[in-house]
């Protein structure tokens, strides 16, 4: 399947059940089916690995006799050791998708696939709790629930193509998108396209430490920097090692984080339950060197009127209708003494000055805990039109692990608004490699680190400024790149300003004199015809 095909047969699937169920709940499970559709295919694949790993003279597991392998090849391939190893979840024939799709017009088919679901847990402990088992309380008419088998029948999870990917990021993205166009967002279930969860994390380059992400969603965060970390191992010719620690308030989402950190083998530490960060903090003690997260931005009902005397807010009480700088405080205080973090928020956080805000803002930046700002464009999400930004936090901006440049008392400021040249559709737009590359290797250039190219920063107009933290102070310590990146010089040569407008100036004159010119010989020849003019 093409992409396109790939999503417009979930969101076929998604509405099979319109109507039935609430909008707000059937996308799990839609999911639930697509998973154990997945992890049927990635099973059967693996069988066949087994087998021809059994007949290549070349692996340890090679039978020479063609008869004993022959006798050999069915207890192999039913064996849970071969799967384990490879981290392929096993499942049981009774549960296989296969199995139950023949099963399809069933009666009991919603009760067979809560069983299924039991039955992959109980083979898989890291999916413990985490499959959706509720099939059996869907009002569905009958026979639907074998028509949605039907159309997830059609999704093929080929492991060369689908075996490293962010299989459920890319699902619950696009579902959250088509859910919010179609039935209207709440606040929370905002889900951060890939291509920005990318730019997050070729800035923070997470290579070796703990990561955290405060509103994990999905997991989108944690696998990308998982890819990043595998990606670079080799180029920097050391290992990298990722400690993965998250919080997710939904209890739904926080299943299909734990589903997709399963479906990737990374293990991560979610805390003992769902809840809120700012009242049910899972990580009290967590001090974290990279911190990636896309909260949800705005909100007024975080409980903000319980915390007032909170230890986090350390540059000062957050409003109690606007969890914004709560959210940049409290991950500052989950920072290790080197850490550094990537943070979606609108972009009225760095300006606004109602209810404390801007004070806040003016604690950070005289703290020196800021260390970039960037500008994004306006069509970067599917489900929401808000115009967002990225702040960049860091504990340590010394020379040392952190860069090679001295960056104390500064702040780099990049307005990417025209920057992605990608287009999705007619409404959204989307970083392209090419665009990473340039944004992400601008910053790695400034701070001095592994990840640059080795070429020197240097600001360019409309684009990319290092400011002093005087000069932020002079623009009233708003925090908005365009104050300081400038417009960018339109000039195709190195003609002067001035040299360049008397040219021009003179050659407008010039235009103007032949129009007047032209205009004389109009009227002489229509009074010539007997029209006045």
């Amino acid at each position: 399947m093409t992409n396109e095909e790939f999503k417009k047969t979930l969101w076929d699937t998604a509405n099979k059940l319109r109507g039935s169920v609430s909008a707000a709940e059937y996308k799990y499970p839609v999911l639930g089916m697509v998973f154990l559709k997945y992890v049927s295919d990635m099973f059967e694949a693996q069988g066949q690995v087994i087998r021809h790993r059994i007949a290549d003279p070349a692996s340890e597991y090679f039978i020479d006799d063609a008869a004993i392998r022959q006798d050999s090849e069915a207890a192999f391939v039913d064996d849970k050791t071969f799967y384990d190893q490879d981290n392929v979840f096993w499942v049981p024939a009774t549960a296989r998708f296969s199995a139950l799709l023949a099963q399809a017009t069933a009666p009991d088919l919603a009760q067979r696939l809560d069983r299924a679901m039991g039955e992959i847990e109980a083979e898989n402990p890291s999916l413990k709790g985490v499959l959706y088992r509720e099939f059996s309380r869907l009002a569905l008419e009958p026979g639907k629930l074998g028509d949605l088998m039907g159309l997830v029948a059609r999704l093929s999870f080929d492991p060369a193509r689908h075996g490293s990917r962010d299989v459920f990021g890319e699902v619950y993205e696009y579902f959250l998108g088509q859910f919010a166009m179609n039935e209207g967002a709440k606040a929370g279930e905002f889900y951060t396209p890939k291509n920005v969860v990318k730019l997050l994390v070729e800035i923070l380059a997470p290579f070796k430490g703990k990561i955290y992400d405060p509103a994990c969603g999905s997991g989108g965060m944690f696998v990308q920097s998982a890819k990043f970390k595998d990606a670079h191992q080799k180029t920097l010719g050391k290992k990298g090692d990722l400690a993965i620690y998250g919080q997710e308030l939904m209890a739904q989402t926080r299943r299909l984080c734990l589903m997709n950190l399963a479906v990737h083998g990374i293990d991560g530490d979610l805390g003992g339950s769902y809840g809120s960060s700012f009242t049910n903090d899972q990580h009290k003690t967590l001090r974290a060197d990279y911190i990636l997260a896309n909260p949800p931005f705005n909100i007024s009902d975080w409980d903000g009127d319980k915390l007032t005397d909170d230890p986090r807010w350390v540059h000062g009480i957050p409003p109690k209708g606007n969890a914004n700088f709560a959210w940049l405080q409290h991950m500052l205080a989950r920072l290790s003494s080197r850490g550094r973090a990537g943070i979606v928020l609108a972009n009225g956080s760095m300006s606004s000055q109602q209810s404390g805000e801007g004070q806040i803002r003016t604690d950070m930046v005289r703290k020196d805990v800021v260390e970039c700002m960037f500008a994004l464009p306006g069509q970067l999400f599917s489900n929401t039109q808000i115009p967002v930004c990225l702040w960049f936090l860091s504990r340590d901006k010394t020379p040392g692990e952190n860069g090679r440049h001295d960056r104390r008392g500064q702040i780099l400021f990049i307005d990417a608004r025209k920057a992605a040249s990608g287009r999705i559709s007619r409404t959204q737009v989307e970083f392209t490699d090419n665009d990473l590359q340039r944004i992400s290797r601008t910053y790695h250039r400034w701070r001095g680190t592994d990840f640059s190219d080795g070429d020197d920063y240097a600001d360019e107009a409309g684009f990319c400024h290092t400011a002093t933290l005087e000069e932020v102070e002079k623009h009233g310590f708003v925090l908005t790149p365009g104050r300081y990146v400038g417009a960018k010089v339109e000039n195709d040569d190195d003609e002067a300003f001035a040299e360049k407008m008397d040219r021009l100036t003179a050659l407008l004159a010039e235009q103007m004199a032949k129009g007047g010119e032209l205009d004389t010989v109009i009227r002489e020849k229509l009074g010539a015809l007997g029209y006045g003019v």
